[in-house]
């Protein structure tokens, strides 16, 4: 699919990832999407372009449906390179509820399975105001496994960041304390996410009014090692370890804790604030070797415009550390060590940027 560069415009081919004049990760067209993320380099929900061979369920067949005596599927929604996403109707009480069917032939897999169904075993005891988690997970009388989730209407992180270029550093802090709280109710149980990133998060306007993170994909993403061409589909389509937010111990295959999560995190977090990621090189393959290396290009750098406190640089360093010992223990540490490294930054009005954001 064609890309351009976010920052100065210029158009690339298909196998193109970043800008050869200025390292920005090259995006397509921003679009909303009802649910869940788009995984990066894959097909975006309800387009052409799904990977040659991918096994399609009868949608005809889907439509009308009701599973397990409780969940009506309304309509297609989207697709993944191995799973296919419907909006559901719970026809005992009208809510609204989002299932994803997976392929045929990943239902036949033993071994897939098996993973699987441990995975979602815990993921079901998830809920958490910031994260969409398993209620269930089911199989037809033909054979069909599915997912059944809460409905999360929304925009994906990715898309709201593509066209706002960089967010406002309350915002960031904002979200990125959502998504931690989510995080820790994940590693309290001894799960990591293992695929956090821009498109695994949707911003979505809660009762209050105020768009909310909300983490997704919890116990869908398998923990994969990388290496050759970088394994490509989880059980349900979704990239594993994403390249861009891939931690230094998950490029180097070693093994894994909540630290993971925290250092993709950071990434995001960086992302967020500047538009771009720290590290330089004209492939991903480059910026890869770069996060083994090398330092992140420090935020002042990146954008000297923004004037970043000095504290939240110190912070952002600490969490995109190559080495777990060195990093914050927790998502939530992380979190709150950035609050109060933007809170640093008072101005005329006082009350820094949490108070601005706020209303203090």
């Amino acid at each position: 699919m064609p890309s351009k560069c976010p920052s100065c415009g210029t158009a690339y081919g298909d196998d193109a990832k970043f800008c050869t004049r200025d390292g920005t990760r090259l995006v397509s067209a921003p679009q909303a999407a009802p649910l869940g993320g788009t995984p990066r380099g894959t097909a975006a929900p309800g387009r052409a372009g799904m990977p040659s061979g991918a096994p399609t369920p009868n949608i005809s067949a889907m439509a009308g449906r009701v599973l397990d005596g409780h969940y009506r599927v309304d309509k297609k929604v989207g697709e993944g390179g191995m799973s296919f996403v419907y909006l559901a109707t719970d026809v005992s009480d009208g809510r609204r509820y989002a299932i994803k069917v997976l392929s045929p032939s990943l239902s036949q897999d033993q071994n897939a399975m098996a993973r699987l169904r441990r995975e979602a075993g815990l993921a079901i005891r998830l809920e958490h105001p910031n994260v969409c988690h398993i209620i269930r997970l089911g199989e037809t009388e033909d054979g069909m496994v599915y997912v059944v989730m809460p409905f999360v209407e929304g925009e994906i992180l990715a898309d709201r960041r593509h066209k706002a270029g960089h967010l406002p550093i309350g915002q960031v802090v904002q979200w990125v304390s959502e998504i931690a709280a989510g995080l820790q109710v994940a590693h309290d149980l001894k799960i990591i996410h293992r695929d956090l990133k821009p498109e695994n998060i949707m911003i979505s306007k809660a009762a209050d009014g105020i768009d909310h993170a909300v983490v997704m994909d919890f116990g869908l993403a398998k923990e994969r090692k990388a290496g050759g061409e970088l394994e490509k589909l989880t059980a349900t389509g979704i990239i594993l370890g994403t390249p861009e937010f891939m931690s230094p111990e998950q490029l180097r295959g070693k093994p894994l804790d909540a630290r993971t999560d925290v250092y993709s995190l950071a990434l995001m977090t960086y992302e967020m604030l500047t538009g771009k990621l720290p590290f330089a090189g004209r492939t991903q393959q480059e910026m890869m070797i770069a996060r083994l290396r090398n330092e992140p290009i420090p935020l002042r750098t990146m954008r000297p415009e923004l004037n970043f406190p000095p504290a939240v640089e110190k912070v952002m360093l600490k969490g995109m550390a190559r080495t777990l010992e060195e990093r914050y223990a927790t998502a939530p540490e992380f979190a709150t060590a950035l609050a109060n490294a933007a809170n640093t930054d008072t101005d005329e009005r006082g009350g820094g940027v949490l108070g601005r954001l706020f209303g203090r």
